[in-house]
């Protein structure tokens, strides 16, 4: 249809009635029935169709969808409302009815233009399946695959009951910089940026560890942040260059504390969400009732390859068996960077879990507290699912002595050209001389948890916004000369 005068279109509507809250009311009635019930409802056009003198439409809004039934007798300006277009937004005032089919409608006895679609609007039928576009025009993906819509309402709610399941446990949440001074809190490279008027690199955040770790210095015994985090690293199926971060520390704990908190809390989310802790991903089944196995790194690897291998192996050794598995060392690598690449090239992926992998090399673990018993190992774990990692935990440490010295072999790295490596962070080591009571943090990738639960096969689809790469520029509307 042409599109009326902007004048025409309304500056505000008032619904007072919704898609699903109607179906909700009148699940039961006859088909033939008039309600007496006049409503107001507003929303999209995703379907439509003109028989003669009857026309009938689907209005979708952010519940649901309810047919449209438009009588050319009593619908004001019938062709106008026969013409619209698929995805124009329209609100519609009339009675709640069934047809003689049973299907529960509005009659159209009042209708209003609230928004033209200029663009060509997928059907439900066809709907929109090129991926890139999916992921590039969420606007469009949210109306037309209502798998979408489910999971992204799913993952707000996610986060919802996360905070609650916290709160309950008398975590407190809080909210730390975006813009640090010093790249810290995980070993990965971050965004740099330039604040004019303090003329000072900053970077942005890539954990949001240390200053929650100051916080617990400062007495909040069990503190939480939900967030944004930010890695410059490269894209794919389980990384976006921004991710949301579920990062808690709780006073008085370790990491078998943070086992039982983890495996706890995914379980409550999944029964919540999914009815169950029984799931299946990817195609196959995979249960997340507690307790979940605990084992250690290295045994699972020997466990994978036949290969026992451990922190008192010489550098030398333990290249051996990475060559022999076609595992690629970094140059320079100690002894706990090999262990690490070795078990993430053979092992990890193997490991369809739920199972708590424990006790990594400290060389690549700067910021955990020392193994209890085991030297050269920290005591640290990971949570393993579908055989991918799902979060990161310690038993912090909370010796400045020993932090100084850790940060300073970073720093050493940092220097010798490794852009993962941290910088010395001088404030947070201040923090811990004032004392830092032992303590167990995690971190859960919240994208890929959402991931877990929707049995999606990539981050962006759990993203709205994901990172793209740049679109070719649309061909330029040539000028006219007339």
């Amino acid at each position: 249809m042409t599109d009326p005068p902007p004048a025409r279109i309304p500056y505000r509507y008032a619904p007072d009635a919704t898609a699903a809250g109607l179906h909700e009311r009148h699940r039961d009635i006859a088909p033939g029935t008039e309600t007496g019930e006049v409503v107001t409802v507003a929303g999209r056009l995703m379907l439509r169709r003109v028989q003669g003198k009857l026309a009938f439409g689907t209005l979708a809004d952010a519940t649901g969808r309810v047919q449209l039934f438009a009588p050319a007798g009593s619908t004001p300006d019938f062709d106008a409302f026969g013409a619209l277009g698929l995805g124009d937004w329209i609100g519609v005032r009339g009675e709640v009815m069934t047809t003689r089919r049973g299907e529960l409608s509005v009659r159209v006895d009042e209708w209003v233009l609230l928004a033209p679609t200029r663009r060509t609007f997928p059907d439900k039928w066809h709907g929109l399946s090129d991926v890139d576009t999916r992921y590039r025009q969420r606007y469009v993906d949210l109306w037309v695959n209502e798998e979408a819509r489910r999971t992204f309402l799913l993952r707000s709610r996610l986060v919802s009951l996360t905070r609650r399941w916290l709160e309950d446990r008398g975590f407190v949440e809080v909210e730390t910089p975006l813009l640090h001074p010093i790249p810290g809190g995980a070993l990965a490279r971050p965004f740099t940026t330039h604040h004019n008027a303090l003329d000072q690199d900053l970077y942005l955040r890539i954990a949001p560890e240390l200053y929650l770790k100051r916080l617990v210095v400062g007495g909040v015994e069990r503190v939480f942040e939900i967030g944004r985090t930010f890695r410059n690293e490269g894209l794919s199926t389980r990384h976006n260059p921004e991710f949301t971060m579920l990062e808690l520390y709780q006073a008085y704990a370790d990491y078998h504390d943070m086992m039982a908190l983890t495996e706890e809390l995914i379980a409550h989310l999944a029964t919540e969400l999914c009815g169950t802790t029984e799931l299946t991903y990817g195609g196959r089944e995979l249960d997340l009732t507690p307790p979940w196995p605990r084992a250690r790194m290295t045994d699972l690897v020997e466990e994978q390859i036949g290969v026992a291998i451990d922190m008192g192996m010489s550098v030398g050794e333990l290249r051996a068996v990475a060559d022999a598995h076609d595992v690629a060392v970094p140059e320079g690598a100690g002894p706990g960077t090999i262990l690490l690449e070795i078990y993430e090239k053979t092992t990890e992926a193997a490991q369809w879990g739920p199972v708590f992998v424990m006790d990594y090399p400290q060389e690549v673990s700067p910021l955990a507290r020392p193994h209890r018993e085991r030297p050269g190992e920290v005591e640290r774990f990971e949570p393993i699912v579908a055989g991918r990692e799902l979060g990161n935990a310690f038993s912090e440490l909370t010796d400045p002595i020993d932090q100084r010295a850790r940060f300073a072999d970073q720093a050493r790295r940092r220097a010798e050209g490794d852009t993962e490596a941290m910088a010395v962070d001088a404030d947070y080591l201040r923090a811990l001389d004032y004392g830092l009571p032992p303590t167990g943090g995690l971190g859960i990738g919240i994208d890929r948890l959402v991931m877990l639960l929707v049995d999606a096969p990539s981050i962006r689809d759990v993203v709205l916004f994901p990172t793209m790469r740049p679109e070719a520029p649309e061909a330029p509307v040539p000028p006219d000369n007339t």
